[in-house]
């Protein structure tokens, strides 16, 4: 019983919405992301573009506080998920199992290192599912995550009053 009570939750209020002009600026910010990963994929014959970096896009620029958006962790816990992902797949094949595997040590890793940023644990399900080369850690991996703060260092630098990131390592 007490279990059920717990469920119905504290009965808070959701956040306070934010203004027109930041919802609309941080939707800008993520289309010109995912639009240059895009045009960089067309121009370079290269994959660029992996669905987790449009979640990426949505927490770095609509919530520049959180842990999750700073730099290491963008990085480095895509870097991770990507890497499970190879590994898993090099070493245990293609099979249902194998996928959880990675994703629960792509997590494990990313608390382990203080990296976590949620939306990298989709790239061990990602690679999985397009069971690519090494190569996938540079592209799109790596060059997709460093495209991401770059955009957001001058974004919420030119954007807001207060500095970001909060920290880099």
């Amino acid at each position: 019983m007490e279990l059920i009570k717990k469920m119905r939750g504290d009965g808070g209020s959701p956040p306070p919405r934010s203004s027109l002009g930041v919802i609309f600026a941080t939707a800008l910010a993520a289309t010109f992301v995912v639009a240059a990963l895009s045009l960089l994929s067309q121009k370079l014959e290269v994959m660029m573009l992996l669905g987790s970096f449009a979640a990426s896009s949505l927490i770095v620029f609509a919530y520049p506080d959180s842990p999750f958006s700073q730099p290491r962790n963008v990085v480095i816990g895509h870097l991770i998920g990507a890497l499970a992902g190879l590994i898993f797949l090099k070493f245990c094949g293609a099979s249902w199992w194998c996928d959880a595997l990675a994703v629960g040590s792509a997590i494990g890793l990313m608390k382990l290192t203080r990296t976590v940023h949620p939306p990298a644990c989709s790239n061990p399900l990602i690679v999985f599912a397009l069971k690519p080369g090494w190569s996938f850690l540079l592209f799109p991996t790596l060059t997709g995550a460093v495209l991401i703060i770059a955009v957001a260092l001058v974004y919420h630098n030119l954007r807001r009053e207060a500095r970001w990131p909060k920290y880099w390592y």
